[in-house]
């Protein structure tokens, strides 16, 4: 019994860590990014990628690859609005591999100090990405550990997907259309749609606060507040290292929070501007436009970010604010594991497509 309740609580708290994956990774599809993962940070370029994570004893343990982009592997990924989707959807793969990663690395040392009485077992110093080995090297513990499997993860997936929809979609949904039936000026479909996006609203900024009061969770946003930090050393152009890196804001134009304010907004419009009446299909229609709004929203930040100062940059302000609850100033060895992996990503980068230029 006391072994189902410890895979139940592993089970929901991976399911919260899925549920922030939108908002701990970048939006855009920039020249560096990164996402917060349980205890470490993923960094990726162009065409690579590297996720470093530090367990409990010190030691360090990393996974890196290469990526392609998806316009890369399909034309039509590159058109506006459905190269959002794309790569909207190679990023949460990819974030969701990275977890994983990150996640087993945590329940390796769990079974260690588990199996020793208590006390951690050191694994060897720390390990670098960049010359091979040490992936190999976390790819055997990941296998060998066998406590997040591919069925457990993508149930967990399906999970949160389907929280995602039930919070976000079908909740607020259930209230406009109560309070509909006792206020006649809500039979608009911008009225209607209005109110139900402001319920949104305060439903993803309750579910920010409450789960943000989570120690692992306010731990992740601490790696999000470094892999922010990080980025910015790298695109200001200066060495990157702890001491400059920490000088910067952990507040990030692209990142993930921003994302998720310009669909909330963006949804407000695309739903007034459908004449759907009756639960049922307009349940049916907010499930079904959600990659059109992904899409539309993707255009949105990225025409922001390159309109700095201008009307359209107002777009991600929201998500700016949203930062001081999703993003945490972090220590300098949380800025160290970021800084390891944009190396590593860079490093691997730069041997397949040579040195990547900050435009």
């Amino acid at each position: 019994m006391t072994q189902f309740r410890k895979k139940f609580s592993r089970f929901f708290r991976l399911a919260a860590h899925t549920q922030l994956l939108p908002i701990l990774e970048s939006g855009d599809d920039p020249l560096i990014g990164g996402q917060a993962v349980i205890e470490g940070v993923m960094m990726r370029a162009p065409h690579s990628y590297c996720v470093t994570v530090r367990r409990a004893d010190g030691t360090t343990a990393c996974d890196q690859g290469l990526l392609e982009r998806p316009s890369e592997k399909h034309r039509v990924l590159g058109w506006p609005v459905i190269r959002g989707v794309g790569t909207l959807g190679q990023a949460m793969s990819l974030g969701i591999k990275t977890l994983r990663f990150s996640a087993n690395q945590a329940l390796i040392e769990e079974g260690e100090q588990e199996s020793s009485g208590g006390e951690p077992g050191r694994s060897g110093d720390a390990e670098s990405c960049g010359d091979g080995q040490s992936t190999n090297v976390a790819a055997k513990e990941e296998k060998k550990s066998g406590e997040i499997s591919g069925w457990m993860m993508t149930l967990n997936v399906l999970f949160s997907i389907a929280f995602f929809i039930f919070l976000y979609k079908f909740i607020p949904l259930v209230i406009t259309t109560q309070i509909q039936e006792y206020s006649s000026w809500l039979s608009g479909n911008i009225a209607f749609n209005l109110v139900d996006g402001v319920i949104r609203l305060a439903i993803f900024l309750t579910f920010l606060v409450l789960i943000s009061r989570m120690e692992d969770i306010r731990r992740v946003f601490e790696y999000h507040g470094a892999e922010h930090k990080v980025v910015f050393n790298y695109e200001s152009g200066k060495p990157v290292d702890i001491p400059t890196s920490q000088a910067f804001t952990t507040f990030h134009p692209r990142c993930g929070t921003s994302f998720l304010m310009v669909v909330m907004l963006i949804s407000i419009v695309v739903y007034s501007l459908i004449p759907v009446e009756g639960f049922a299909l307009r349940f049916l229609m907010r499930i079904l436009l959600l990659p059109v709004i992904a899409g539309i929203s993707y255009e949105v930040i990225r025409f922001a970010a390159k309109h700095q100062g201008t009307l359209w940059s107002s777009m991600v302000a929201p998500g700016l604010w949203l930062q001081r609850i999703t993003t945490k100033n972090p220590a300098d060895d949380q800025v160290e594991i970021s800084i390891q992996s944009l190396e590593a990503a860079m490093a691997l980068e730069k041997e397949q497509n040579g040195e990547p230029v900050v435009a």
